[in-house]
């Protein structure tokens, strides 16, 4: 509700939820989304919003892979999704699910791509700020997963909500779905995730446009410009969890943007995450964002990685 004045959101309370739901949506960037998908996105979260259960599901293939969380660790099957969705949309009120950027896409029902999208505290007891990697097959979502930094989540119902360590999933049926992904997005994806990797900032940063900028959500921080993200990336390429030794989970978008999931290394207390990437008619890296579960860091790393926005 930030985003409107005080005016505005005033005369919105006036006006049905499904129409409070395309304000949103209408200013979502689509800017590199296939127009199909763009499409589907504005009307799913309309749909959502709307509280409608049986419509937020037609979206769904009824063979759906899973709908996983990973932050707190949901595995859900189509039965699952359902049920979750007829037990919570009833109370949700006068709140909002709605896509902030949609990168990627599907062409004639297939493909995949990234959406970035809020939940308002209504629906989940916490705003939260999503990074969401979704495969469509014949028209219809088979895998959807689900990245945010829980960091600012109550504590409380984090506890409730998390699953626990030994019954965390650990596989978001990327292989049962297989690539949906343009040979472009998974191209640049593989090599910069690569590069990351073995801490090869030159490598990294050589993927990116002059004017590029690299966003940590979790750490809440933003680096602008090719040569700044290069020294940045070298002084994070030790600790940051998207970055040393770190494993290709999944890749997802079209030749205008995308991403993929990763694996932390083994030696991270954070699990995995998911780097978001909008690119130019080059093939070059006009914006990246990566998220993961800043909750999971040791607050040195934390702090390592905040201090690490800051030239020496």
């Amino acid at each position: 509700m930030k985003r409107l004045s005080n005016a505005v959101f005033a005369a919105t309370l006036a006006i049905a939820v499904p129409a409070m739901a395309a304000e949103h949506q209408n200013a979502a960037d689509v800017s590199h989304a296939t127009p199909e998908t763009a499409k589907m996105f504005e009307k799913y979260f309309a749909t959502k919003t709307s509280e409608d259960v049986e419509g937020t599901m037609s979206f769904f293939s009824k063979k759906l892979a899973t709908y996983t969380d990973a932050t707190l660790g949901w595995p859900m099957d189509y039965d699952y999704v359902h049920g979750l969705f007829e037990k919570y949309m009833p109370n949700w009120g006068n709140g909002k699910s709605y896509p902030v950027q949609v990168l990627g896409g599907a062409e004639k029902g297939n493909g995949s791509a990234i959406v970035s999208f809020v939940d308002t505290p209504e629906l989940f007891g916490g705003e939260l700020r999503i990074l969401g990697a979704v495969d469509f097959k014949d028209g219809k979502i088979v895998r959807w997963v689900d990245y945010w930094d829980s960091s600012a989540y109550d504590d409380g119902l984090y506890s409730k909500y998390k699953t626990a360590p030994a019954s965390f999933p650990t596989d978001f049926k990327e292989g049962e779905v297989g690539t949906n992904a343009s040979k472009k997005i998974v191209d640049i994806s593989t090599h910069l995730q690569s590069a990351l990797s073995e801490g090869d900032a030159g490598e990294a940063a050589a993927l990116f446009s002059d004017d590029a900028e690299f966003e940590d959500m979790a750490i809440r921080t933003k680096i602008r410009g090719k040569a700044a993200i290069e020294r940045y990336l070298q002084r994070v390429a030790s600790v940051a969890p998207f970055a040393d030794q770190s494993r290709l989970r999944h890749v997802v978008g079209s030749d205008a943007g995308g991403g993929f999931e990763w694996f932390a290394s083994s030696n991270s207390t954070v699990k995995g995450g998911i780097t978001a990437l909008s690119l130019d008619a080059q093939g070059k890296i006009i914006s990246a964002t990566t998220t993961y579960d800043e909750r999971l860091l040791d607050r040195k790393v934390a702090e390592q990685l905040a201090s690490a926005s800051l030239e020496p």
